[in-house]
Protein backbone atom coordinates (compact mmCIF):
# COMPACT_ATOMS: atom_id res chain seq x y z
CA UNK A 1 0.00 0.00 0.00
CA UNK A 2 1.32 3.60 -0.59
CA UNK A 3 3.29 4.91 2.36
CA UNK A 4 3.13 9.03 1.92
CA UNK A 5 5.06 10.20 4.61
CA UNK A 6 3.91 14.03 4.64
CA UNK A 7 0.30 13.81 3.87
CA UNK A 8 -0.54 14.43 7.18
CA UNK A 9 -1.71 17.65 8.74
CA UNK A 10 -0.44 18.95 12.54
CA UNK A 11 -0.89 16.37 14.75
CA UNK A 12 -2.10 13.80 12.94
CA UNK A 13 1.52 13.13 11.71
CA UNK A 14 2.83 10.89 14.24
CA UNK A 15 6.38 10.82 13.29
CA UNK A 16 7.12 14.45 13.12
CA UNK A 17 6.40 18.02 13.73
CA UNK A 18 6.82 21.16 11.68
CA UNK A 19 8.07 23.78 13.29
CA UNK A 20 10.66 26.75 11.75
CA UNK A 21 10.95 24.69 8.53
CA UNK A 22 12.17 21.60 10.37
CA UNK A 23 10.81 18.59 11.37
CA UNK A 24 10.11 17.81 14.97
CA UNK A 25 10.04 14.57 16.75
CA UNK A 26 6.91 14.01 18.82
CA UNK A 27 7.15 13.75 22.43
CA UNK A 28 5.78 10.48 23.37
CA UNK A 29 2.98 12.72 25.28
CA UNK A 30 1.90 13.66 21.42
CA UNK A 31 2.43 10.40 20.33
CA UNK A 32 0.04 9.06 22.51
CA UNK A 33 -2.79 10.62 20.99
CA UNK A 34 -2.07 11.16 17.58
CA UNK A 35 -2.93 8.63 14.93
CA UNK A 36 -0.65 4.97 14.87
CA UNK A 37 -0.05 5.10 11.14
CA UNK A 38 -1.53 8.25 9.67
CA UNK A 39 0.56 8.31 6.35
CA UNK A 40 -1.23 4.65 5.52
CA UNK A 41 -4.49 6.49 6.35
CA UNK A 42 -5.30 7.54 2.50
CA UNK A 43 -4.13 4.13 0.68
CA UNK A 44 -6.24 2.43 2.61
CA UNK A 45 -9.07 4.61 2.21
CA UNK A 46 -8.74 3.89 -1.06
CA UNK A 47 -8.45 -0.16 -1.37
CA UNK A 48 -11.49 0.09 0.85
CA UNK A 49 -13.17 2.09 -2.09
CA UNK A 50 -12.01 -0.10 -4.51
CA UNK A 51 -12.65 -3.36 -2.37
CA UNK A 52 -16.17 -1.80 -1.63
CA UNK A 53 -17.40 -1.78 -5.22
CA UNK A 54 -15.79 -5.53 -5.68
CA UNK A 55 -18.07 -6.97 -2.45
CA UNK A 56 -21.18 -4.72 -3.73
CA UNK A 57 -20.88 -6.32 -7.11
CA UNK A 58 -20.68 -10.05 -5.38
CA UNK A 59 -16.58 -10.33 -6.55
CA UNK A 60 -15.14 -13.32 -4.70
CA UNK A 61 -12.52 -12.83 -1.75
CA UNK A 62 -14.11 -9.21 -1.91
CA UNK A 63 -15.32 -9.41 1.51
CA UNK A 64 -12.35 -10.86 3.02
CA UNK A 65 -9.96 -8.04 1.03
CA UNK A 66 -12.86 -5.41 2.58
CA UNK A 67 -12.54 -6.84 5.92
CA UNK A 68 -8.63 -6.67 6.44
CA UNK A 69 -8.97 -2.94 4.62
CA UNK A 70 -11.06 -2.27 7.39
CA UNK A 71 -9.11 -3.68 9.88
CA UNK A 72 -6.02 -1.93 9.04
CA UNK A 73 -7.68 1.36 8.75
CA UNK A 74 -8.84 1.18 12.33
CA UNK A 75 -5.15 0.29 13.64
CA UNK A 76 -3.81 3.30 11.41
CA UNK A 77 -6.45 5.74 12.72
CA UNK A 78 -6.69 4.53 16.61
CA UNK A 79 -4.38 6.53 18.52
CA UNK A 80 -1.70 4.32 20.78
CA UNK A 81 -3.52 5.49 23.96
CA UNK A 82 -6.87 4.06 21.93
CA UNK A 83 -5.02 0.94 21.38
CA UNK A 84 -3.50 0.29 25.06
CA UNK A 85 -7.09 1.14 26.60
CA UNK A 86 -8.96 -1.64 23.76
CA UNK A 87 -6.28 -4.16 24.50
CA UNK A 88 -6.55 -3.84 28.13
CA UNK A 89 -10.16 -3.04 28.91
CA UNK A 90 -12.23 -3.78 25.89
CA UNK A 91 -11.67 -7.33 24.59
CA UNK A 92 -11.51 -9.14 28.20
CA UNK A 93 -14.38 -7.75 29.60
CA UNK A 94 -16.32 -7.72 25.94
CA UNK A 95 -15.19 -12.08 26.71
CA UNK A 96 -16.57 -11.82 30.14
CA UNK A 97 -19.92 -10.52 28.78
CA UNK A 98 -19.86 -13.02 26.17
CA UNK A 99 -19.77 -15.97 28.53
CA UNK A 100 -21.68 -14.54 30.97
CA UNK A 101 -24.87 -13.90 28.25
CA UNK A 102 -23.82 -17.69 27.35
CA UNK A 103 -24.11 -19.34 30.79
CA UNK A 104 -27.25 -17.06 31.36
CA UNK A 105 -28.81 -18.64 28.05
CA UNK A 106 -29.55 -15.12 27.18
CA UNK A 107 -29.14 -15.24 23.10
CA UNK A 108 -31.90 -18.17 22.70
CA UNK A 109 -33.54 -15.45 25.05
CA UNK A 110 -32.83 -12.84 22.84
CA UNK A 111 -34.04 -14.92 19.84
CA UNK A 112 -33.45 -14.96 16.10
CA UNK A 113 -37.08 -13.11 15.33
CA UNK A 114 -35.11 -9.45 14.70
CA UNK A 115 -37.69 -8.38 16.87
CA UNK A 116 -36.69 -5.90 20.01
CA UNK A 117 -36.78 -7.00 23.86
CA UNK A 118 -36.47 -5.23 27.07
CA UNK A 119 -34.13 -6.72 29.79
CA UNK A 120 -37.38 -6.50 32.10
CA UNK A 121 -38.74 -9.08 29.38
CA UNK A 122 -35.14 -10.81 29.16
CA UNK A 123 -34.26 -10.74 32.81
CA UNK A 124 -37.76 -12.47 33.53
CA UNK A 125 -36.60 -15.39 31.00
CA UNK A 126 -32.68 -15.48 32.15
CA UNK A 127 -33.57 -15.43 35.92
CA UNK A 128 -30.69 -12.43 35.91
CA UNK A 129 -31.24 -9.38 38.12
CA UNK A 130 -32.58 -6.88 35.70
CA UNK A 131 -29.43 -4.34 36.74
CA UNK A 132 -26.79 -7.20 36.34
CA UNK A 133 -28.38 -7.70 32.71
CA UNK A 134 -28.53 -3.95 31.99
CA UNK A 135 -25.12 -3.52 32.52
CA UNK A 136 -24.11 -6.66 30.52
CA UNK A 137 -26.32 -5.77 27.47
CA UNK A 138 -24.97 -2.32 26.99
CA UNK A 139 -21.24 -3.90 26.66
CA UNK A 140 -22.43 -6.53 24.49
CA UNK A 141 -24.31 -3.95 22.55
CA UNK A 142 -21.16 -1.63 22.49
CA UNK A 143 -18.78 -4.27 21.52
CA UNK A 144 -21.25 -5.31 18.37
CA UNK A 145 -22.36 -8.33 19.82
CA UNK A 146 -26.52 -7.14 19.87
CA UNK A 147 -27.89 -3.93 18.65
CA UNK A 148 -29.02 -1.74 20.85
CA UNK A 149 -32.89 -0.47 19.46
CA UNK A 150 -33.94 2.04 22.71
CA UNK A 151 -33.31 2.78 26.44
CA UNK A 152 -32.72 -1.04 28.20
CA UNK A 153 -34.35 -2.75 24.86
CA UNK A 154 -31.92 -4.71 22.38
CA UNK A 155 -32.42 -7.05 19.07
CA UNK A 156 -30.25 -9.78 17.95
CA UNK A 157 -27.49 -9.56 15.39
CA UNK A 158 -26.34 -12.48 13.78
CA UNK A 159 -23.47 -13.24 15.67
CA UNK A 160 -25.91 -13.79 18.48
CA UNK A 161 -28.08 -15.44 16.48
CA UNK A 162 -25.51 -17.85 15.98
CA UNK A 163 -24.66 -17.87 19.63
CA UNK A 164 -28.11 -19.89 20.40
CA UNK A 165 -26.43 -23.22 19.06
CA UNK A 166 -24.07 -24.78 21.06
CA UNK A 167 -21.78 -25.82 19.07
CA UNK A 168 -20.64 -22.28 18.69
CA UNK A 169 -21.62 -21.18 21.69
CA UNK A 170 -19.23 -24.11 23.38
CA UNK A 171 -15.84 -21.82 22.37
CA UNK A 172 -16.05 -19.11 25.07
CA UNK A 173 -16.29 -21.65 28.11
CA UNK A 174 -13.65 -23.80 26.35
CA UNK A 175 -11.24 -21.14 26.64
CA UNK A 176 -12.03 -20.06 29.88
CA UNK A 177 -11.59 -23.49 31.19
CA UNK A 178 -8.81 -24.93 29.50
CA UNK A 179 -6.80 -22.29 27.47
CA UNK A 180 -7.16 -18.53 28.89
CA UNK A 181 -5.47 -19.04 32.04
CA UNK A 182 -2.29 -20.74 30.27
CA UNK A 183 -2.54 -17.49 27.78
CA UNK A 184 -2.34 -15.50 30.39
CA UNK A 185 0.57 -17.57 32.17
CA UNK A 186 2.66 -16.95 29.20
CA UNK A 187 4.57 -13.82 30.28
CA UNK A 188 5.06 -15.46 33.81
CA UNK A 189 6.52 -18.62 32.33
CA UNK A 190 8.64 -17.00 29.86
CA UNK A 191 10.13 -15.06 32.30
CA UNK A 192 10.95 -18.19 34.19
CA UNK A 193 12.50 -20.11 31.58
CA UNK A 194 15.11 -17.04 30.32
CA UNK A 195 12.69 -16.32 27.33
CA UNK A 196 13.55 -19.51 25.72
CA UNK A 197 11.29 -21.22 22.94
CA UNK A 198 8.79 -23.70 24.63
CA UNK A 199 9.59 -27.03 23.45
CA UNK A 200 8.39 -29.54 26.03
CA UNK A 201 4.60 -30.64 26.07
CA UNK A 202 5.65 -31.80 30.08
CA UNK A 203 6.57 -28.32 31.36
CA UNK A 204 4.42 -25.53 29.83
CA UNK A 205 2.52 -22.61 30.53
CA UNK A 206 -0.66 -24.60 30.34
CA UNK A 207 0.18 -26.38 33.71
CA UNK A 208 1.65 -23.07 35.43
CA UNK A 209 -1.58 -21.29 34.68
CA UNK A 210 -3.64 -24.08 35.29
CA UNK A 211 -1.78 -25.69 38.19
CA UNK A 212 -1.80 -29.10 36.90
CA UNK A 213 0.65 -32.16 35.83
CA UNK A 214 -1.23 -33.04 33.28
CA UNK A 215 -1.14 -31.66 29.94
CA UNK A 216 -3.63 -30.29 27.90
CA UNK A 217 -5.09 -33.23 26.20
CA UNK A 218 -4.47 -35.12 29.36
CA UNK A 219 -7.40 -33.20 30.82
CA UNK A 220 -9.29 -33.54 27.40
CA UNK A 221 -8.63 -36.94 27.85
CA UNK A 222 -10.64 -36.98 31.39
CA UNK A 223 -13.21 -34.41 30.45
CA UNK A 224 -16.21 -35.69 28.66
CA UNK A 225 -17.40 -31.29 29.00
CA UNK A 226 -14.16 -30.76 27.77
CA UNK A 227 -13.34 -32.98 24.73
CA UNK A 228 -16.76 -32.06 23.40
CA UNK A 229 -16.71 -28.25 24.08
CA UNK A 230 -13.14 -28.80 21.96
CA UNK A 231 -14.26 -30.94 19.00
CA UNK A 232 -17.37 -28.49 18.54
CA UNK A 233 -15.03 -25.32 18.58
CA UNK A 234 -12.42 -27.33 15.98
CA UNK A 235 -15.69 -28.10 13.82
CA UNK A 236 -16.96 -24.50 13.84
CA UNK A 237 -13.08 -23.30 13.21
CA UNK A 238 -13.24 -25.22 9.82
CA UNK A 239 -16.59 -23.64 8.09
CA UNK A 240 -16.58 -21.29 5.24
CA UNK A 241 -13.04 -21.96 4.56
CA UNK A 242 -11.05 -23.60 1.68
CA UNK A 243 -10.75 -27.17 2.35
CA UNK A 244 -8.05 -28.87 0.71
CA UNK A 245 -9.71 -31.51 -1.49
CA UNK A 246 -12.08 -28.74 -2.85
CA UNK A 247 -11.81 -27.92 -6.81
CA UNK A 248 -8.57 -25.67 -7.23
CA UNK A 249 -6.78 -26.47 -4.12
CA UNK A 250 -5.11 -30.29 -4.14
CA UNK A 251 -5.67 -31.65 -7.20
CA UNK A 252 -6.84 -35.22 -5.56
CA UNK A 253 -7.55 -36.86 -9.06
CA UNK A 254 -4.07 -36.43 -10.30
CA UNK A 255 -2.20 -36.63 -7.29
CA UNK A 256 -4.08 -39.72 -5.55
CA UNK A 257 -5.94 -41.53 -8.34
CA UNK A 258 -4.22 -41.51 -10.97
CA UNK A 259 -1.33 -43.46 -12.63
CA UNK A 260 -1.79 -45.99 -9.99
CA UNK A 261 -3.69 -49.39 -9.39
CA UNK A 262 -6.08 -48.78 -6.12
CA UNK A 263 -8.82 -51.92 -5.69
CA UNK A 264 -12.09 -51.54 -3.59
CA UNK A 265 -10.10 -53.78 -0.87
CA UNK A 266 -7.47 -51.24 -0.46
CA UNK A 267 -6.99 -48.16 1.37
CA UNK A 268 -7.02 -45.23 -0.22
CA UNK A 269 -6.73 -42.73 3.24
CA UNK A 270 -6.69 -43.13 6.31
CA UNK A 271 -7.25 -39.67 8.91
CA UNK A 272 -4.88 -40.10 11.89
CA UNK A 273 -6.04 -38.48 14.27
CA UNK A 274 -9.46 -37.31 12.70
CA UNK A 275 -11.68 -37.01 15.62
CA UNK A 276 -15.31 -36.97 15.29
CA UNK A 277 -14.29 -37.29 11.15
CA UNK A 278 -15.34 -34.13 9.89
CA UNK A 279 -12.34 -34.10 7.42
CA UNK A 280 -13.03 -37.91 5.73
CA UNK A 281 -16.85 -36.97 5.66
CA UNK A 282 -16.32 -34.02 3.60
CA UNK A 283 -14.07 -35.67 1.49
CA UNK A 284 -16.20 -38.75 0.95
CA UNK A 285 -19.07 -36.47 -0.11
CA UNK A 286 -16.75 -34.43 -2.29
CA UNK A 287 -15.52 -37.45 -3.71
CA UNK A 288 -17.95 -40.12 -4.01
CA UNK A 289 -16.58 -42.35 -6.65
CA UNK A 290 -12.83 -42.67 -5.89
CA UNK A 291 -11.85 -45.84 -5.40
CA UNK A 292 -10.52 -47.76 -2.09
CA UNK A 293 -11.50 -47.91 1.58
CA UNK A 294 -11.69 -44.72 3.93
CA UNK A 295 -10.72 -44.81 7.26
CA UNK A 296 -10.99 -42.77 10.52
CA UNK A 297 -8.45 -43.13 13.59
CA UNK A 298 -8.29 -41.55 17.11
CA UNK A 299 -8.40 -42.68 20.36
CA UNK A 300 -11.24 -45.28 21.52
CA UNK A 301 -12.86 -42.92 23.98
CA UNK A 302 -13.14 -40.35 20.96
CA UNK A 303 -13.97 -42.46 17.92
CA UNK A 304 -16.80 -43.74 20.20
CA UNK A 305 -18.76 -40.90 20.51
CA UNK A 306 -19.07 -40.68 16.39
CA UNK A 307 -21.84 -40.40 14.83
CA UNK A 308 -23.54 -39.46 11.03
CA UNK A 309 -20.72 -40.63 9.09
CA UNK A 310 -21.06 -41.98 5.48
CA UNK A 311 -21.17 -45.81 6.26
CA UNK A 312 -18.19 -46.85 3.63
CA UNK A 313 -16.24 -44.91 6.45
CA UNK A 314 -14.41 -47.55 8.93
CA UNK A 315 -14.07 -46.25 12.27
CA UNK A 316 -10.99 -47.56 14.56
CA UNK A 317 -9.45 -46.72 17.69
CA UNK A 318 -5.69 -45.33 17.33
CA UNK A 319 -3.51 -43.53 19.66
CA UNK A 320 -0.92 -42.39 16.72
CA UNK A 321 1.67 -42.97 19.36
CA UNK A 322 2.02 -46.75 18.57
CA UNK A 323 2.62 -48.59 15.80
CA UNK A 324 -0.14 -47.64 12.33
CA UNK A 325 -2.14 -51.10 11.80
CA UNK A 326 -3.24 -49.79 8.68
CA UNK A 327 0.03 -50.71 6.10
CA UNK A 328 0.73 -49.83 2.54
CA UNK A 329 -2.46 -47.26 2.29
CA UNK A 330 -2.44 -44.57 -0.52
CA UNK A 331 -2.07 -41.69 1.45
CA UNK A 332 -1.92 -41.01 5.42
CA UNK A 333 -3.61 -37.64 6.21
CA UNK A 334 -3.67 -35.68 9.20
CA UNK A 335 -5.42 -32.41 10.08
CA UNK A 336 -3.93 -30.05 12.72
CA UNK A 337 -2.23 -32.98 14.72
CA UNK A 338 1.57 -31.76 14.69
CA UNK A 339 0.92 -28.42 15.46
CA UNK A 340 -0.06 -29.85 19.13
CA UNK A 341 3.54 -31.66 19.50
CA UNK A 342 7.28 -30.01 19.95
CA UNK A 343 9.39 -31.50 17.17
CA UNK A 344 10.56 -34.27 19.60
CA UNK A 345 7.18 -36.02 20.21
CA UNK A 346 6.12 -35.40 16.12
CA UNK A 347 9.20 -37.02 15.28
CA UNK A 348 7.56 -40.34 16.99
CA UNK A 349 3.76 -39.64 15.41
CA UNK A 350 6.20 -39.34 12.26
CA UNK A 351 8.14 -42.88 12.75
CA UNK A 352 4.85 -45.12 12.93
CA UNK A 353 3.62 -43.78 9.59
CA UNK A 354 6.99 -44.07 8.31
CA UNK A 355 6.90 -47.79 8.89
CA UNK A 356 3.79 -48.42 7.76
CA UNK A 357 4.26 -46.15 4.07
CA UNK A 358 4.90 -47.98 0.79
CA UNK A 359 8.15 -46.91 -0.99
CA UNK A 360 6.77 -45.48 -4.28
CA UNK A 361 3.25 -45.46 -3.62
CA UNK A 362 2.23 -44.59 -0.04
CA UNK A 363 1.76 -40.30 0.51
CA UNK A 364 1.53 -38.46 3.75
CA UNK A 365 -0.78 -35.47 3.59
CA UNK A 366 -0.31 -33.11 6.07
CA UNK A 367 -3.21 -30.32 6.35
CA UNK A 368 -1.88 -27.24 8.52
CA UNK A 369 -0.29 -23.86 8.54
CA UNK A 370 2.38 -22.87 7.42
CA UNK A 371 3.38 -19.03 8.17
CA UNK A 372 4.85 -17.01 5.53
CA UNK A 373 8.15 -15.03 6.21
CA UNK A 374 5.95 -11.65 5.96
CA UNK A 375 2.64 -10.77 6.10
CA UNK A 376 1.68 -13.46 8.26
CA UNK A 377 -2.82 -13.83 9.29
CA UNK A 378 -3.59 -12.74 12.69
CA UNK A 379 -5.61 -15.59 13.24
CA UNK A 380 -2.00 -17.66 12.55
CA UNK A 381 -0.01 -16.01 14.41
CA UNK A 382 -2.83 -16.16 17.30
CA UNK A 383 -3.47 -19.72 17.28
CA UNK A 384 0.85 -20.13 17.49
CA UNK A 385 0.70 -18.54 20.23
CA UNK A 386 -2.27 -20.58 21.85
CA UNK A 387 -0.06 -23.96 20.71
CA UNK A 388 2.75 -21.91 22.60
CA UNK A 389 1.06 -22.27 25.74
CA UNK A 390 0.83 -26.33 25.91
CA UNK A 391 4.79 -26.48 24.30
CA UNK A 392 4.20 -26.70 20.84
CA UNK A 393 3.39 -24.13 17.83
CA UNK A 394 2.88 -23.25 14.04
CA UNK A 395 5.66 -23.59 11.84
CA UNK A 396 6.98 -21.93 8.66
CA UNK A 397 8.07 -23.82 5.51
CA UNK A 398 12.01 -24.11 6.43
CA UNK A 399 10.55 -25.42 10.15
CA UNK A 400 8.44 -27.58 7.97
CA UNK A 401 11.44 -29.08 5.74
CA UNK A 402 13.48 -29.80 8.15
CA UNK A 403 11.13 -31.22 11.01
CA UNK A 404 9.60 -34.01 8.14
CA UNK A 405 13.16 -34.35 6.39
CA UNK A 406 14.29 -35.44 10.05
CA UNK A 407 12.08 -38.09 10.15
CA UNK A 408 12.88 -40.01 7.04
CA UNK A 409 10.38 -38.04 4.57
CA UNK A 410 10.73 -35.31 1.80
CA UNK A 411 7.98 -32.49 0.84
CA UNK A 412 7.13 -33.14 -3.25
CA UNK A 413 5.09 -29.54 -2.96
CA UNK A 414 2.87 -27.18 -0.47
CA UNK A 415 -0.44 -26.45 -1.75
CA UNK A 416 -2.26 -23.08 -0.15
CA UNK A 417 -5.41 -22.03 -1.77
CA UNK A 418 -5.66 -18.29 0.03
CA UNK A 419 -3.99 -15.98 3.21
CA UNK A 420 -4.92 -17.28 6.67
CA UNK A 421 -6.18 -20.83 5.29
CA UNK A 422 -3.86 -23.96 6.21
CA UNK A 423 -2.31 -25.65 3.64
CA UNK A 424 -1.88 -29.26 2.30
CA UNK A 425 2.03 -30.20 2.36
CA UNK A 426 1.98 -34.02 0.24
CA UNK A 427 5.14 -35.59 1.36
CA UNK A 428 6.90 -39.02 0.33
CA UNK A 429 9.86 -41.44 1.68
CA UNK A 430 12.96 -39.66 1.35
Amino acid sequence: MPHTENRTNGRANSHAAHANGKFKPLTVEELAVSPNLPAQVPGLLDEIAFSGKEFLSAQPQARLKLLEAARSLVYALETPREAIIRHCWAESTSYAALETAVGLDLFNALGTDNESKTVAELAEVTGAEPELLGRMMKHLAAMGVIQETGCDEYCPTGFSKVLTVEKYSDAFPLMTSRFTMGILALPAFLEKTNYRNPTSAAETAFQLGYNTDMGFFGHVQREPITAKRFNNHMGVYAQGRARWMDPGFYPVQEQLIDDVEIGQDDVLMVDVGGSFGHDIQDFRQKWPCVPGRLVLQDLPQVVSSVKGLHPSIEVTGHDFFTEQPVKGARAYYMHSVLHDWPDDLCRKILANLVEAMKPGYSKLLVNENVIPDTGAYWETTSLDLIMMQIGSGERTERHWRNLLGSAGLKINSIWTAQRGVESLIECELA
